[in-house]
């Protein structure tokens, strides 16, 4: 992309944006981001991203290079500095648009977003909602004094009242589910990054095993041949011989670099476990395998699965059909696979608590399991199953699992969301059905049933 087609882009977009060069000149800037920073766009001519921004030309030059290299778009932050001296934290956004060649440096698409307005547009949600909460008493109030005087008015203004306050719960949910879901994100992205650190180091490590044991073992047979060419040694090459065990160190060498390649790939695959569950580069439709996404959130649960003082080890069934890659929103499917796992091992966890179980819940007790089925319906759909063997859903909250802000946990362990959440993003993002089935004492399943192509 040219300056000259940036300019003719970006024109009619309303965010800030500016185009610069992996060495951060700025090639061209957009009306927005002069207005932002209080200059016209000819005195950004010719300046450098360095000259308008707080961090320095390291850090500049490192998040430069960091964006003309990904594939994604690099998430950063930048302090810019405006025409009256005041600073502005803004929410960067950089993706490559040339990447860099022998005869051009790369090209880098700059997206801001000042972090002050995003903060006070909150801001203002919230006090929106203080307000009509606040109308809402009022509303009731008078329909207290109303109905002495005309029950027919006292009906209407009821009608009105439940329409407000079904409003406001709505808005209340969607403010939850607006801060649980800016949670999410910043997991993700934080999971993302240290799987990003972790991997290269255990690229570099794995990847040089090999070289050192064949080096190693060239160096041995080196030894080897020694003995074999000169049988008489001296004294003190005869004593530093038995004093390092030559032929155990042989023997246990070979097993000692195979511990540690099988220790590289046990790392190697809990980081793309947990690159597979952020997938913070596919927020939007994509055909993903389902069971990628099932098994990452097993990866992230494996802690809890384990045996404790307390806990005995919960065994994990996989009955996993051939399933047709899915069109879905794979990050969301992701956290509905997590939600509904996390509750079957509370549940599991709770039974082994309970000193009320009867004879055949302590034998279930002893062998804790999670069971997980998929299958092709027909050509059009595929189904989930999640099933556990704990105490199962008494009769009187069967109804109720799915509903925003019910939970049956103390306080502080649960909000009440995850299912909810999780019903949301089957049924309405991908226009599945989200089932549970539950025989009280015999633990429950819930049945994921989604399109092949949710469009």
């Amino acid at each position: 992309m040219t300056p000259e087609q940036f300019l003719e882009f970006a024109r009619v977009l309303p965010e800030p944006l500016l185009l610069v060069s992996g060495k951060g000149h700025l090639l061209a800037t957009n009306q927005p981001l002069a207005d932002m920073l209080g200059l016209r766009r000819q005195e950004l001519r010719g300046k450098m991203l360095i000259e308008l921004v707080t961090q320095s030309a390291d850090d500049v030059v490192e998040y430069l290079q960091a964006c003309s290299t990904s594939r994604a778009m690099v998430i950063g932050s930048l302090t810019f500095r405006n025409n009256d001296g005041q600073t502005l934290i803004c929410r960067s956004q950089g993706a490559v648009i040339q990447p860099c060649s022998h005869e051009s440096s790369a090209l880098i698409l700059l997206r801001l977003e000042n972090r002050t307005l995003a903060s006070s547009n909150f801001v203002l949600l919230n006090q929106k909602i203080d307000e009509l909460a606040k109308e809402v008493q009022r509303r009731k109030q008078a329909e207290e004094a109303l109905w002495k005087a005309n029950q027919d008015l006292e009906i209407r203004v009821e009608e009105r009242t439940t329409a407000l306050q079904e409003t406001l719960n709505e808005l209340q949910l969607t403010q939850t589910q607006l801060i649980q879901a800016e949670k999410m994100s910043g997991l993700g992205q934080i999971v993302a990054g240290i799987a990003h650190e972790i991997n290269n180091p255990v690229s570099f490590i794995h990847g040089n095993l090999h070289h050192a044991h064949k080096y190693t073992h060239d160096l041995l047979n080196l030894v080897q041949i020694y003995q074999q060419v000169f049988p008489n040694t001296p004294l003190e090459i005869q004593h530093e011989l038995e004093e390092i065990d030559l032929d155990f160190l042989i023997q246990d060498i070979t097993k000692l670099f195979q511990s540690m390649k099988v220790g590289t790939e046990r790392i190697q695959e809990i980081v793309k476990s947990l690159r597979n569950f952020s997938r913070l580069n596919e927020a939007e439709l994509k055909q993903v395998n389902i069971h990628e996404g099932i098994d990452s959130a097993l990866m992230i649960l494996e802690h809890r699965l384990q045996a404790r003082h307390e806990y005995p080890e919960i065994k994990v069934i996989k009955k996993y059909s051939q399933l047709p890659n899915v069109t879905c929103y794979p990050g969301q499917l992701n956290q509905v696979f997590m939600n509904i796992l996390a509750n079957a091992i509370d549940a599991l966890e709770a039974l082994a608590l309970n000193s009320q179980t009867t004879d055949s819940q302590k034998l279930i007790n002893n062998n804790p399991q999670i069971q997980i089925k998929t299958e092709v319906i027909n050509e059009k759909w595929i189904a989930v199953s999640i099933a556990d063997n704990g105490l199962g859903i008494n009769e009187q909250i069967y109804s109720k699992v799915f509903d925003p802000f019910f939970t049956t946990k103390p306080v502080g362990k649960g909000t009440g969301l995850g299912l909810s959440v999780s019903y949301q993003i089957i049924v309405e993002k991908h226009g599945g059905q989200l089932n549970c089935f539950s025989v009280p004492g015999k633990g429950a399943e819930f049945v994921i049933k989604i399109p092949v192509n949710s469009v």
